[in-house]
């Protein structure tokens, strides 16, 4: 599942067929899940093409499809990462937060989980002229990776912008559902903080519905502190565009639950 936002007009034309039997498994033993969303946009680069053959394999956080681990053997993160802590960014989009974490936090080993291989691309090449060496990166659904990461093995998770899916129909293709939320918390420590960025005024309700449920609280000392970005905030391409046809950013922080 993607987390910032692509185009908002034709996402439905990219929408992956619906399972017929939610209860039905694939060949590998992979639940039917279905994806809503686009894996590929425009025709890459040349020296995207060339980041995507040289650099994603070696970033791999291990074995997360169903095909290489149909157990669901949990991932090795202290090989991954020697040891450091573990943050999660799921839909990373074009990789510039993703990016700018890990360079102003080298003591902290972070996963990015994007199904947009032009996304993947590009954050590929952003590592590149950063030289960052704690990132690795999911190239598909997040929910196959919250399957075999650790139980309370990430200590802070990011969804920054995710698809909106505006339609009152679509609203159960939201990640802030409980299909979402209750694998992700049981990935995080007690103590984790997961904050959620959005200019939609409905997605604050819903998250602000739903995540609670799944074993957090917010953290908010007045109505004004979800206008303020967090301190070590960049702004991502999605979020100036946002701003440039008038919506208003929020910022909303959680900590899950002991």
């Amino acid at each position: 599942m993607s987390g910032d936002q692509k185009p908002r007009d034709d996402q439905s034309k990219d929408a992956q067929p619906a399972a017929t039997n939610a209860a039905e498994k694939h060949a590998s033993g992979a639940p039917w899940r279905n994806f809503y969303g686009r894996f590929k946009g425009k025709t890459l680069k040349d020296s995207q093409k060339r980041y995507l053959d040289e650099d994603l394999a070696k970033l791999s956080p291990g074995a997360v499809g169903w095909e290489e681990n149909p157990e669901r053997t949990p991932l090795d993160l202290g090989a991954l990462f020697g040891g450091k802590d573990v943050w999660l960014e799921v839909g990373f989009g074009g990789g510039e937060h993703l990016v700018h974490q890990a360079v102003s936090n080298p003591d902290a080993g972070i996963i990015g989980a994007e199904p947009f291989i032009n996304g993947v691309a590009m954050l590929l090449g952003k590592i590149r002229n950063s030289g960052a060496d704690n990132i690795a990166i999911h190239p598909g659904d997040a929910r196959d990776l919250m399957d075999v990461l650790p139980a309370g093995s990430v200590s802070r998770a990011f969804l920054l912008y995710p698809d909106p899916w505006p339609k009152k129909r679509h609203h159960r293709r939201r990640f802030v559902t409980q299909e979402h939320l209750e694998p992700l918390a049981r990935c995080l420590k007690p103590g984790a903080i997961f904050r959620v960025a959005t200019d939609i005024p409905d997605y604050v309700r819903q998250t602000l519905e739903e995540v609670p449920k799944a074993g957090f609280e917010w953290l908010a000392e007045g109505p004004e502190d979800w206008r303020q970005p967090w301190q070590d905030w960049i702004s991502t391409r999605y979020e100036q565009k946002a701003l440039r046809e008038g919506r208003t950013p929020h910022y909303l922080t959680f900590r899950r639950l002991g």
